[in-house]
């Protein structure tokens, strides 16, 4: 399985809180930043924080690359019953097929500031 698959089935398991599958995508060593609440995981604290999250989730894909042993991926994250949705930037880098580190960004969706719409700058992506 190539490295850009393997991310997409990563994903897929942590939408579904898997732990069990998600740790065998990762070395024991694995490290895991947030660098927006700026914390550091292990690979066993990472799992613990995406499958004891509360509640119900489906996840897209909105883009994946892939550089040498480097794989980043954008996606769209949502509750399916507290109306949250964020989106994510990963950056996975791999060893011997199992990450070794994962860089993620991630920001919760919503309006562009009021100061911004009275500018009249701008308009909606979609």
């Amino acid at each position: 399985m190539d490295l850009k698959e393997i991310v997409k089935c990563i994903f897929r398991v942590t939408i579904q809180q898997n732990a069990g599958m998600m740790e065998a995508f990762f070395t024991e060593t694995a490290v895991i930043n947030w660098h927006n609440t700026n914390e550091s995981f292990s690979r066993d604290e990472y799992i613990r924080a995406n499958c004891e999250y509360p509640g119900e989730w489906k996840g897209d894909i909105e883009r994946i690359e892939q550089i040498a042993n480097l794989v980043i991926l954008v996606g769209s994250v949502k509750s399916m019953d507290k109306g949250i949705v964020s989106h994510v930037t990963s950056f996975y880098v791999f060893e011997n097929g199992k990450v070794i580190k994962l860089d993620e960004y991630w920001g919760d969706d919503g309006e562009a500031p009021g100061w911004r719409r009275d500018m009249k700058i701008g308009r909606p992506i979609n």
